[in-house]
């Protein structure tokens, strides 16, 4: 068992309880149940490989944070350009669209919808004159049906 562990550390392979039952043929829980030889493989892993210097060494917990923080760096850098391509678009669509003379320019678009509101107003004023026109005609009538009855 501790010669397979010292296999793996000489060629530089990960160390891990899996590892070594594999490379000694026999089953992880032999490991395991063996409190001496599970405690020689968390030391070992624990070591750094030989050739290296301890001032370049990193551990694997580290490697994984670094890609998981890197993963979620490209999605938000992702979705941000997503937003910044879909703002370029909508300010080449509006620039195209004034430049090509399909679309009025913004002036005489104001002055078009202050002149349609302004005829809505007019036509809603209207409305309310004949109201009263017929209201004023209703009371001249009434008032010359009373006076023909004084009358009389």
């Amino acid at each position: 068992m501790f010669k397979a562990l010292d296999q793996l550390t000489a060629a530089g392979e990960e160390i891990s309880v899996s590892s070594v039952a594999r490379a000694a043929g026999v089953h992880r829980s032999l490991i395991h149940r063996h409190g001496d030889l599970h405690a020689a493989v968390i030391a070992r892993t624990s070591q750094p490989p030989p050739g290296t210097t301890a001032g370049t060494q990193v551990s694997r917990k580290s490697l994984l944070a670094d890609v998981a923080n890197l993963t979620a760096r490209n999605g938000r850098l992702a979705a941000h350009i997503t937003r910044l391509e879909r703002r370029l678009s909508e300010a080449l669509g509006q620039t195209a669209w004034q430049a090509s003379g399909l679309g009025a320019p913004a002036d005489i678009e104001t002055l078009t919808r202050r002149a349609t509101e302004l005829e809505q107003q007019i036509l809603d004023l209207r409305g309310e004159l004949a109201e009263r026109d017929e209201d004023l005609e209703a009371a001249r009538a009434a008032n010359r049906e009373l006076t023909a009855q004084l009358n009389r």
